[in-house]
């Protein structure tokens, strides 16, 4: 935000309990100086007393309506990146309540700034991933390992997945005692070519990779390799995992599923994940062929974005409890937290455009992270229990597959061109005169980025 950054400090942070106590001023006042604004109490937990006045319903009491809009004001003014939309939506629209977020415009002139943003390199902010997880109790190997895997999401340009969720994904649940950073992984079942791991609750950033290189191991042995995990959380962009193999000569697959967001076709309640499928599949090319996408038609961070923007979500990519395909925005963001809204599969809602398939799909995905593992799904893997609002553990499911391309063909560096004659063929294809002029294939763009 044009340089402004607001520091977050909470007395009951780890970071701040004398066993980090400079990492975090550091890094942000080597990259901003003095352009810093305290606020006593962090965004997130400001973020949980307000959820917890919801639960009381303040529709019915006054006194909890003005508690909810003094909070939400505070809240907003923050500044944190990882507001949630929802609470502001729900101020607005349920209780008329319209808070104006903290801008350059309205910031006091001792701290609104018109310098440039500062460019840090990701050698700097990997290293400031690495040292937090260590903090955290990671060994020096795991916390290597979970920075590259979320450095390397900024990398390709995937923001969503890197840095930015390192506290509100990671330090926060690590912190609310859902899962943690040294866990000890336990292979449950293993043959040449298959195993079963019990990640055991700890980091995904790192059981995802232990896992994929198992079963590239088990692929440049015996020709393919197949490793499901279980009990583990949050493993990053599996377009990491699936590169992992593309460059050790394998293809790789990899999917995890999800807190449940998506309703099954003609339904309307949410029982899947948006439960990611990736495929890897190494080429010619500076960079293999990697798709990586969620089952889903939208994301709800994406209907967030609607709403600040004033725009209508597009018909078909929610559906209400009365199937009626939703595109009033603000209204959607409300029913959401009131569940009585739903992420539609790729394809949208019904069968007329193929909703069918993105279900399929995504209850591929769940199948595979699942029943190997005897694993929870839907309300099992929400994160909060119902009853008291208190955050639970999220134990999910992963799969990791590798095949070896010279177990298969004997010719790796044919296979690899190959790959490259399509992909080149797909680029250089009749472009659209309505569209960019270029048109890209999958890993291309991370590529770029």
């Amino acid at each position: 935000h044009n340089s402004t950054v607001y520091c977050i400090v909470s007395s009951s942070s780890r970071m701040m309990k004398n066993r980090c106590p400079c990492w975090c001023f550091l890094f942000l006042a080597c990259c901003f100086g003095n352009n810093i604004a305290v606020h006593a109490k962090p965004p997130s937990s400001m973020r949980d007393d307000l959820w917890g006045i919801l639960q009381k319903n303040p529709s019915k009491d006054p006194k909890l309506q003005e508690k909810f809009g003094r909070k939400l004001q505070a809240y907003v003014d923050a500044g944190d990146d990882d507001i949630d939309d929802t609470l502001v939506a729900i101020g607005k629209s349920v209780f008329g309540i319209d808070v104006a977020p903290v801008t350059p415009e309205n910031l006091s002139p001792s701290t609104a700034t018109s310098e440039p943003p500062v460019i840090m390199s990701f050698e700097y902010m990997t290293e400031f991933i690495y040292e937090v997880f260590l903090v955290y109790g990671c060994t020096k190997e795991q916390a290597a390992q979970c920075a590259d895997v979320l450095i390397e999401s900024d990398k390709r340009g995937i923001n969503s997945h890197g840095l930015g969720r390192l506290k509100p994904i990671y330090c926060d649940r690590m912190d609310q005692g859902i899962l943690w950073a040294n866990k000890p992984m336990t292979i449950i079942k293993e043959t040449e070519t298959t195993a079963l791991v019990d990640g055991n609750l700890g980091l995904g950033l790192y059981i995802g990779p232990y896992c994929m290189e198992l079963a590239i191991q088990k692929a440049k042995k015996y020709g393919v390799g197949f490793v499901a995990c279980q009990q583990s959380t949050h493993y990053g962009i599996a377009g990491y995992y699936a590169t992992m193999a593309s460059e050790q000569g394998c293809i790789g697959l990899s999917g995890t599923n999800a807190r449940p967001s998506i309703a099954p076709t003609f339904g309307v309640e949410p029982m899947l994940g948006t439960n990611p499928l990736c495929f890897g599949i190494p080429s010619d090319e500076e960079f293999p062929f990697v798709i990586d996408c969620a089952t889903s038609v939208n994301q709800r961070g994406k209907i967030e974005r609607y709403g600040r923007e004033g725009l209508p979500t597009p018909r078909g990519c929610v559906i209400d409890l009365d199937g009626i395909e939703r595109t009033d925005t603000d209204g959607i963001l409300k029913d959401m937290v009131l569940g009585k809204c739903a992420l539609t599969p790729l394809g949208g809602a019904g069968d007329s455009m193929g909703g069918y398939k993105g279900y399929g799909w995504a209850t591929t995905v769940e199948l595979l992270c699942t029943a190997f593992q005897s694993g929870p799904f839907g309300e099992d893997v929400c994160g909060i229990d119902r009853e008291t609002g208190q955050p639970k553990p999220m134990p999910l499911g992963h799969f990791f597959l590798a095949i070896d391309i010279e177990a298969v063909c004997g010719d790796r560096k044919k296979f690899e061109q190959n790959t490259g004659n399509l992909l080149r063929a797909l680029r250089a294809s009749t472009k659209s005169p309505k569209g960019p002029g270029r048109i890209w294939t999958a890993g291309e763009k991370e590529q770029d980025a």
